[in-house]
């Protein structure tokens, strides 16, 4: 058994400690979410936050995470409704097909808790999460509007 808190909820995981994260997440505790995209940690599809920074949860093993929070995309809204980033991605009309944007979302909620105010090149630099539908301008608009409307992501 490993013990890790998932979206502030201390849970026991019967699962073998070379599990990846994702797998734990989806197969273990029926979070699906966090989506498998490529299993090389290359697309960000399954980007979750670990110690509140984003991790590639298709290529970190349970056993890492012994211990340590885990938040996922359902973990991220309030009891007053959706994240701001959330609501922005709405408000921009960002998914197409949206396979994707969980991971971008979790992405995107960790670059602007360290970086509220990010730059055109921070945002290039922070997002490296694949979409395959291009819908990249539509994440920028989304990102920008969180930053004129929100003083305080986390």
């Amino acid at each position: 058994m490993t013990t890790l808190t998932v979206n502030e909820k201390v849970l026991e995981v019967d699962a073998a400690p070379d599990t990846p994260l994702l797998w734990v997440l989806r197969d273990h505790l029926g979070m699906t979410g966090t989506k498998f995209g490529c299993g090389v940690a290359a697309c960000g599809a399954c980007t979750v936050l670990l110690d509140g920074a984003p991790v590639r949860a298709c290529v970190i093993p349970l056993s890492a995470c012994a211990g340590m929070s885990v938040t996922t995309i359902e973990g991220i809204a309030n009891a007053g409704g959706l994240h701001p980033v959330q609501a922005a991605w709405v408000a921009e009309q960002v998914p197409q097909c949206g396979y994707c944007q969980s991971g971008m979302i979790m992405a995107t909620v960790a670059l602007l808790r360290d970086n509220p105010q990010p730059s055109d090149e921070d945002i290039a630099r922070g997002i490296t999460n694949i979409c395959r539908c291009g819908t990249y301008p539509r994440i920028k608009a989304a990102i920008k509007t969180v930053t004129s409307t929100t003083s305080n992501i986390a």
